[in-house]
């Protein structure tokens, strides 16, 4: 993932280390399944999204906050829009 971050210009993102902003999904393998996808027409004007229940996912942790467990929202919202560096695809 080093390689991906580094593309798009994010040096602090990438791996897991002291002073390194990371996203991190902690998964137990032996439970983990994949459900079929639905649609969802959840969108403006009729759109549609697709949407997958997954198992198996412990903890999803952004930021350092614990924002699903057990796959349930803990209400945490720490997430932000990261851009990469500007004016690197000129």
């Amino acid at each position: 993932m080093r390689k991906t971050a580094l593309s798009v210009g994010l040096t602090d993102r990438g791996v897991i280390a002291a002073g390194i902003q990371a996203d991190v999904n902690v998964i137990d393998y032996d439970r983990l399944h994949l459900h079929p996808s639905k649609v969802h027409y959840d969108l403006p004007v009729g759109g549609r999204s697709l949407l997958q229940q997954v198992d198996g996912y412990d903890a999803t942790i952004v930021s350092g906050a614990v924002t699903q467990r057990e796959g349930k929202a803990t209400g945490a919202r720490p997430g932000k829009l990261v851009r990469g560096a500007q004016g690197m695809l000129n």
